[in-house]
């Protein structure tokens, strides 16, 4: 337990294959998001299930990883960290974003794949 004062770990499904942005800097960062669910019993007794997407990034060799071998509705865990950025957009208000930063990932379930070769 070096550092748990800000770590996250979270299983769900990816909404998309994850996209790789190469900076100018040549730092590589893959942006996903990934839907975690909550399924509970209402006062009626009716299964409802609440979904949450989490806006993730990853940073160098994990991003490249994440891209290579993740495909959209693949189950996956991360570890990370939550970071809080903020700006001011085009109108002049402010915006507050919330994200997970990666730095382990592991496929739970299998590989969505079209070609049963690889």
């Amino acid at each position: 337990m070096n550092n748990i004062s800000n770590s996250v770990q979270l299983i769900g499904r990816l909404g998309a294959k994850p996209e790789m942005v190469v900076l100018e800097s040549g730092n590589k960062l893959a942006k996903l998001n990934l839907a975690t669910n909550e399924v509970y019993k209402n006062q009626k007794g009716e299964k409802v299930t609440n979904t949450q997407w989490h806006k993730c990034i990853a940073w160098g060799r994990i991003a490249e990883n994440m891209v290579n071998f993740l495909e959209k509705g693949q189950e996956v865990a991360v570890h990370g960290k939550v970071t809080y950025k903020n700006y001011t957009n085009k109108e002049g208000r402010s915006v507050y974003t919330t994200e997970i930063v990666i730095d382990e990932f592991m496929m739970v379930g299998r590989r969505a794949s079209t070609n049963s070769a690889q």
